[in-house]
């Protein structure tokens, strides 16, 4: 059975959001997946500033 995410304290920075989840492990990872159309950019990492750190440096190579 695939895991099924919920997302909690989801935040956006620019085109991409940043979200917390735990995995099926019961650990706690964090997110950051931009939104933007044709980009496909999404990175799991296991601390929250890392996370936020990947939403603000990132560049969408689609705009």
């Amino acid at each position: 059975m695939p895991a099924n995410p919920r997302f909690r304290n989801v935040v956006g920075i620019g085109p991409v959001q940043v979200g917390t989840y735990y995995d099926v492990r019961g650990r706690e990872k964090h997110t950051a997946a931009c939104t933007a159309p044709r980009c496909g950019f999404s990175t799991d990492y296991d601390s929250r500033a890392a996370a936020e750190l990947a939403a603000r440096t990132h560049r969408c190579a689609a705009r």
